[in-house]
């Protein structure tokens, strides 16, 4: 969603009287200044670690209200979140400095969140930077895979085995959501599902700038579950970025359904799974399905369409079929479910658990199964009947 803003100019006449003395301008430089950016830095990197907002401020470039009110911000964050492990060390210039004497800096940031993070995220970000009157001052954080809680203010929501971060809307609706979602999920994966944690930024655009893809890549996804910082790598943190917008269409036990989907994809390391994508994705919306009654009619609605107009496919979805770009991306999620429902008719909801987790382990699926005492043509051949039977 797009907003326009209006802006206002108002002009005031002043009568003064005697001789008018116009105040001197501030000055400008217009020279980088590397070691003068990296004591910035490493100032910044202490105010945030310390949650200091006062420190934070002091930062700001002279007389520049809105960069400090944005780095108090940023230093509230930190100590709302329990920011750890921080460091924001410089790596070089970019660009040069304009005519106001602003120019940034490109710096490898890593941090976490205490308590919900068992591991630390990295990412390159610029730092912008301002010299007024000889004194050089940031003004936050403006380029690179910059996360939400260095944006500007956030509101925090920690619950029980929960942690949802908000761009400014009220987070309760999704921590109802979130707290649901984690017994939902324990109930088939077992007690120890680890915390969940929950991002919302102010729009989709806002979430393709978290995720650091191209603006639009997930104006029509609900929520899409990732490391923080991009990486795939076990030990980058796993959280679910919501699209509120999208989101906010659906009612409340479809909103519940894929809040419980993504808590599946992060308590089990789904981005860095080596199951196949019709597993993984099979999975969750077993678990987020799995107490939901409604008729096939509506939870499968499109693929068995597809399957009353082309008849029953002949193999399980493919990596290509999830392509955000695909032409049937719901039948492939359907498909996919209904896959997983097939495969625990014949080695039960323990089995499919035990499937899941060797193959995302790195297990070849085949292997999996064969230790399951089924293979993935007695899988594919339940699921197409059942397929075709639904579809009647």
């Amino acid at each position: 969603m797009v907003t326009g803003v209006l802006a206002a100019v108002l002009v005031i006449g002043r009568v003064v009287e005697g001789p008018y003395v116009a105040a001197p301008p501030t000055t400008s430089t217009n020279a980088a200044d590397p070691a003068g950016a990296t004591r910035v830095l490493e100032g910044l990197e202490d105010a945030l670690a310390d949650g200091d907002a006062g420190a934070a401020a002091a930062l700001a470039p002279t007389g520049d209200a809105a960069s400090e009110d944005l780095l108090e911000s940023l230093a509230d964050n930190a100590r709302r979140l329990r920011v750890r492990d921080l460091d924001l060390r410089y790596v070089d210039v970019v660009g040069v400095p304009d005519g106001s004497g602003a120019w940034a800096v490109r710096a490898d940031l890593s941090w976490s969140w205490g308590g919900v993070d068992s591991g630390v995220a990295r990412s390159e970000v610029e730092v912008g930077l301002r010299t007024v009157d000889g004194t050089l001052g940031t003004t936050g954080f403006t380029g690179g895979r910059v996360p939400l809680w260095l944006t500007g203010p956030v509101l925090v929501d920690r619950g029980a085995g929960t942690l949802v971060v908000t761009a400014g809307a009220d987070p309760a609706p999704y921590s109802m959501l979130a707290r649901r979602a984690v017994p939902q999920a324990a109930r088939v994966l077992g007690a120890s599902t680890g915390p969940l944690v929950v991002e919302v930024p102010a729009d989709a655009a806002g979430l393709d700038a978290l995720l650091g893809v191209p603006e639009g890549t997930y104006r029509d996804v609900a929520a899409v579950t990732a490391s923080v910082d991009g990486l795939l790598s076990a030990s980058s943190p796993v959280h679910v970025f919501v699209n509120p917008a999208e989101l906010g269409r659906l009612r409340r036990t479809g909103a519940q359904v894929v809040m419980t989907h993504e808590a599946v994809h992060a308590v089990t390391g789904a981005p860095t799974s080596r199951a196949p994508v019709w597993l993984v994705e099979g999975f969750a919306d077993y678990v987020a399905l799995r107490d939901v009654d409604l008729p096939l009619s509506r939870t499968a609605a499109q693929v068995l369409a597809l399957v009353r107009e082309d008849g029953v496919p002949g193999r399980l979805p493919s990596e290509s079929d999830f392509d955000l770009t695909a032409p049937h991306l719901g039948a492939a999620y359907e498909a996919a479910w209904l896959a997983c429902r097939a495969l625990a008719s014949i080695v039960g909801e323990e089995g499919l658990v035990e499937v899941y987790r060797r193959t995302s382990e790195g297990e070849d699926v085949g292997v999996a199964l064969a230790a399951a005492d089924t293979d993935l043509a007695a899988v594919t051949a339940t699921w197409q009947q059942q397929l075709r039977r639904a579809a009647r």
